[in-house]
């Protein structure tokens, strides 16, 4: 029985089960909100203790591989957004459990792309695939994460760091107001700055401000103003400024990981996960986002060969990190 993990800043999967016949099958799982705990070990005990009360005999954990929204050097993870650590040795040495890896949450949710069901991508643009090419796994939710998969060995070998934390580079002169706006008020601009859900609040933000509004912090709009709302009156109320605050982050998106797919060629599919993508699919079937991927100038038409994909299914890097603790294995 293995423990596997994708622990972000906003919340935390937890499952444990079996990988077989190439399939990640779970025999329980929970989610948990971070504001409810401490830090992790408090999220594993209340999981362990959850576990518990369902099952009918005691199981032992062989294995567990946790995906963690931060840089990993030696098996261990400082949180980037959350005040957590997330280190192996010390999980294995709490709570008994012999081999323990952590990695970056986007290493895990790249190696989940190997078992993603056809039903849980929707395709934005088909493009030309080759086999064996590079990819790219790109997501944005309280951050941004990448990461690419380059064919080596007979496998694909996962390459993942901190490009959300790269340099923001405007594409439009909108997006260049933007970035002033933001440079006036927080210095360097970095990627995941603008495409993350805060990122959209402060998009909307700017866009405010360029309207001249002056919204006083307790106005039922600014205690209301988070990312899930401002998407809920885009895409469900048709407020004007959400729907042009929601275009204009999916822009910067389409942007960004067009840059990261030119930058490898990918060739091989660039697939678009984390938990905003699924709750703005719509909006992003309705073509800003494409345009924005295939603006690569000189490049534009080799980009357009490039196939793009909605991942619908949040829970990807959890086979993703079972499969990274059975190879470890």
């Amino acid at each position: 029985m293995m423990l596997v993990g994708d622990v972000g800043a906003t919340k935390t999967l937890l499952e444990v089960g079996v990988l077989r016949d190439g399939r990640w099958r779970p025999a329980f799982g929970r989610r948990y909100a971070a504001a409810g705990h401490p830090d992790f070990d408090s999220v594993l005990r209340t999981f362990f203790q959850e576990w518990a009360a369902q099952r009918r005999a005691p199981v032992k954990i062989a294995r567990a591989c946790f995906g963690v929204a931060g840089p990993v050097f030696d098996n261990r993870a400082q949180m980037t957004n959350l005040a957590w650590v997330v280190d192996g040795s010390a999980v294995s040495a709490g709570f008994g459990i012999p081999h323990v890896r952590v990695v970056n949450d986007f290493a895990a949710a790249a190696s989940g792309i190997e078992m993603v069901q056809n039903a849980d991508c929707v395709a934005l643009q088909p493009g030309e695939p080759i086999p064996a090419a590079p990819r790219v796994v790109i997501g944005a939710g309280t951050g941004l994460g990448v990461a690419y998969l380059i064919r080596a060995g007979g496998g694909y070998h996962v390459i993942a760091g901190e490009a959300g934390h790269a340099g923001f580079a405007p594409s439009t002169a909108e997006q260049l107001e933007l970035w002033r706006d933001l440079y006036s008020r927080h210095g360097r601009v970095a990627v995941e700055r603008v495409v993350s859900g805060p990122g959209l609040v402060r998009i909307h933000e700017f866009i405010e401000r360029c309207e001249g509004r002056q919204a006083t912090p307790a106005s039922e709009l600014r205690v209301s103003l988070t990312p899930a709302a401002i998407t809920h009156a885009a895409l469900q109320s048709g407020d004007p400024l959400c729907a042009r605050a929601l275009d204009m982050f999916i822009s910067c998106y389409g942007a960004v990981a067009g840059d990261h797919a030119l930058a490898v060629m990918a060739r091989g599919g660039v697939y678009v996960a984390g938990g905003i993508a699924p709750k703005i699919l719509p909006r992003l079937l309705a073509g800003g986002f494409l345009a924005a991927f295939n603006a690569r100038g000189l490049h534009s038409d080799a980009v357009r060969k490039i196939p793009v994909s909605i991942v619908t299914n949040e829970k990807l890097g959890l086979p993703g990190a079972a499969l990274i603790a059975a190879r470890a294995a």
